[in-house]
């Protein structure tokens, strides 16, 4: 990378800037412009003196001379401004909007290697040695660094981001998935390959915070067998942007539908107003080639454009997809499984103008594009775009106020709108835009119920009439799609000589058997266990696995369905290598297995012709959770997974099988009517007060575990009710949360109902001030939450 001041003119006017932290304390603090050095511009980050260190900190504005002493600013790292003002106006609207420092938010949006000040000076010629390390420039006299500037003004001299962190650039990732040939009582090696099938990739010193130090000797065993890789970052990471993803909609003739939506959404792209609008189109309607249109008038006006799908593997797809259409474009793709080099170098890249095309992930929303002039949110509905850990945020709002700076459109896309989206739309926030026919000559399938109510065989989940239509499928040579929402071999392992079923000590819940890691695994905080062990409660070991899981569903497709039929799974244990998720697709794609297993994963976006049934395993699943969405998201679920089914020439097929076929919430599923399903949806949500009716906040309040809770809630419940004082809001609780234990901590949620969002963030201040033991009480505040759980 190269920086530095743009040109050597100097300013003889004492100057003072205001300077954000993107590290801790994150604070504003004051300094001035040396003398010596040239004018500075907001957006630009710098090294400044704090205590006995040094930080990177990003100017924000010029400010009047203080009351107190400052000092002086030690360097510049950029040209020209890494940050529009428009990015540091999302920064301090983000940080209002979660009561925080702006210096936190920044420090999560910038890539690791962008906000800290390991780093290293090279020069190419000079009275000065050829790297200069930031702490060795600041001893340097200012005649010295006088003559630096000489050096960067002719490019002579850059700036080396964290040169000297092998272990930070060193990735690790897997090969082989489970069983491993590993002894057991080989932990540590075990620990490495537990920890990479969890987490994925990782960097050489993540791996040893977690599992434990010098690796080394660990590490090269694991390579000698074939089971990890040890690289450095950037050669192998870039190899998940390779995913064989067959690109669907690219039609190049539009249909008339697809016609009269891109007539409206081309007017609204080329206005100056920042407009938004729904494209509600069926499964196989062509979105995709509605946004490319749209993405290539938006380049053409010189302006940038941003297309983001929920998950890394619908994105990649879709990246194919602007690759083909685009084969000339500056396109850059952006995803959690890049490597911080990779993050960081595209970070950079984009803060220079011009037209380019970017697709990725709900990160990539905050990629300092100038003022991008389309942004699109495929499967808009989809929760992956809220984000609640470390950085709560909710990808179409940010995704809105981009589009409110910049003057852009903003399309929000999805076959089974988000309920909020829609209404919206019917109030007339913005138009609604439907395609309600397939293109390419694919049907809408027909579904059907298979009734489950009196079927009980625990060594079969389904039903004979639906391995009849599964055999059927594969002797006529089609495709077909079996989906169960639970990964593993069986949620639950009872034992048969007490009873007691296997639980987390961490989280209460029950641990999940998974027979090809031989090992019971809990799903919410990651704690495993080798199988076979002894029963905590009478310490045999007599167990039985109970239930199913995508894993059990495989063996018994195995032994059910006519010898030799192609069976592939596709879920979050199966994928977590990158290149594997490639070969499932890969081969799915080119009729090298009949049927495909797998989680919600494979319900949205993938594209294979030849699939004429579409099996739903436990239709039920996920009905009746204690959330106020629940119908919702199982409704959309049901129509995204059924909409993989008679996309070609042949006609589609849905098979549901539920043990309460009488319920009236299949009545829509099987028109797959989203209207009537929203009518009724949006009227149990006015009568319960639900958005988007109300402004729904839930307040997370959490204790240890081995701490006794007492009178905790009590306390709690009064603190709710004083600070619900004087405000316009409704507050429930504390209740013990559905999920009563995470993590070693018991939780409890607090509901605040109100007309606007400054009434729900001054109780939880109001809340956060009563907090009598921030060490021990944790509170967090999640706005419209997408999991009450």
């Amino acid at each position: 990378m190269t920086g530095g001041p743009e040109t050597g003119r100097r300013c003889t006017m004492k100057e003072y800037w205001q300077i954000l932290l993107p590290s801790p304390p994150y604070s504003v603090l004051t300094y001035e412009r040396p003398d010596w050095f040239p004018a500075l511009e907001p957006g630009c980050r710098v090294l400044v003196p704090m205590r006995r260190s040094l930080r990177v900190g990003v100017l924000m504005q010029m400010c009047p001379k203080p009351e107190f002493a400052t000092k002086p600013l030690l360097w510049a790292l950029d040209r020209t401004p890494l940050l529009d003002a428009d990015y540091m106006d999302l920064v301090q609207t983000m940080a209002s909007r979660q009561m925080t420092e702006p210096g936190a938010i920044l420090g999560q949006l910038l890539p690791a290697g962008l906000r800290v000040s390991d780093l290293t000076f090279t020069l190419d010629r000079g009275p000065f040695p050829s790297r200069l390390s930031p702490r060795e420039l600041s001893r340097l006299s200012d005649k010295d660094k006088g003559t630096l500037l000489e050096l960067w003004r002719d490019g002579a001299m850059r700036v080396l981001l964290n040169p000297g962190r092998e272990s930070d650039e060193t990735i690790v990732r897997l090969l082989a998935d489970p069983p491993w040939p590993v002894r057991p009582n080989a932990q540590l090696q075990m620990g490495v390959l537990e920890y990479l099938l969890e987490n994925g990739p990782a960097t050489r010193r993540r791996l040893s915070e977690a599992v434990g130090p010098n690796l080394g000797p660990v590490l090269r065993r694991l390579a000698e067998a074939g089971l990890v890789c040890v690289e450095r970052s950037g050669e192998s990471l870039a190899d998940l942007d390779n995913i064989v993803c067959e690109p669907h909609g690219d039609y190049l003739v539009s249909s008339p539908e697809q016609e009269a939506a891109l007539e409206s959404l081309l007017r609204a792209q080329a206005s100056a107003q920042p407009e938004t609008a729904l494209l509600h189109g069926v499964t196989g309607s062509g979105k995709t080639h509605v946004y490319l249109e749209l993405a290539a008038a938006c380049l053409d006006s010189g302006k940038p454009a941003l297309l983001l799908a929920p998950e890394v593997a619908l994105a990649c797809g879709l990246f194919k997809a602007v690759q083909k259409r685009f084969p000339q474009q500056r396109c850059l793709f952006y995803h959690g499984y890049q490597t911080p080099s990779q993050r960081r170098d595209t970070f950079l890249a984009l803060a220079e103008q011009g037209p380019v095309l970017v697709v990725g992930t709900r990160s990539a929303l905050f990629l300092p594009l100038r003022r991008p002039g389309l942004i699109v949110i495929d499967e808009e509905h989809d929760e992956s775009f809220k984000q609640e850990e470390r950085l709560a945020y909710q990808a179409k709002e940010i995704a809105w106020y981009r589009v409110q700076q910049s003057g852009g459109l903003l399309v929000l896309g999805s076959a089974t709108p988000d309920v909020k989206t829609f209404q919206a739309a019917r109030l007339g926030s913005f138009p609604v835009h439907s395609l309600t026919k397939r293109v390419g000559g694919g049907t809408v399938p027909d579904i059907q119920l298979v009734d489950i109510a009196g079927f009980k065989d625990p060594d079969n989940p389904l039903a004979a009439s639906t391995l009849q239509a599964l055999s059927e499928t594969v002797e006529q040579g089609g495709q077909a799609i079996v989906m169960l929402n639970r990964r593993g071999y069986a949620p639950l392992m009872y034992c048969l000589d007490c009873g007691d079923v296997v639980r987390c000590p961490n989280c209460h819940v029950s641990m999940t058997y998974h027979k090809n890691r031989e090992r019971l695994v809990c799903h919410y905080c990651g704690l495993s266990h080798p199988y076979p062990l002894l029963c905590s409660g009478c310490g045999g070991g007599n167990h039985l696995p109970m239930g199913e899981g995508t894993e059990r569903m495989e063996e018994v497709l195995v032994k059910a369905l006519p010898e030799g039929t192609g069976i592939l799974r596709m879920d979050r244990d199966t994928t977590r290598r990158p290149e594997r998720l490639e070969q499932i697709l890969d081969d799915f794609s080119k009729e090298r297995a009949q049927v495909l297993v797998g989680t919600q994963m494979l319900s949205k976006g993938h594209h294979f012709p030849n699939v004429t049934l579409v099996v739903v395993a436990d239709g039920d699943l996920g009905l009746n959770l204690p959330d106020y969405r629940s119908a919702e998201r199982t409704y959309q679920l049901l129509l995204q997974v059924a909409g993989r089914a008679g996309r070609g020439v042949k006609s589609g097929k849905v098979l549901v099988q539920t043990r309460n076929p009488g319920h009236p919430f299949w009545s829509h599923v099987l028109q797959s009517d989203y209207v009537s399903f929203f009518e009724q949806e949006i009227a149990k949500r006015e009568n319960f007060r639900y958005p988007p009716f109300v402004r729904l906040g839930l307040i997370r309040l959490s204790v240890p575990m081995d701490d006794t809770a007492g009178g905790l809630p009590k306390d709690a419940a009064a603190a709710l009710q004083r600070a619900a004082q004087g405000l316009d809001v409704t507050v429930l609780g504390p209740a013990p949360a559905p999920l009563a234990m995470l993590r070693g901590r018991q939780r409890f949620n607090c509901l605040i109902k109100a007309a606007d969002w400054r009434d729900v963030r001054m109780v939880f201040k109001r809340m956060s001030a009563w907090n009598p033991e921030p060490e021990r009480i944790r509170l967090r505040l999640d706005l419209d939450p997408v999991n009450m759980l």
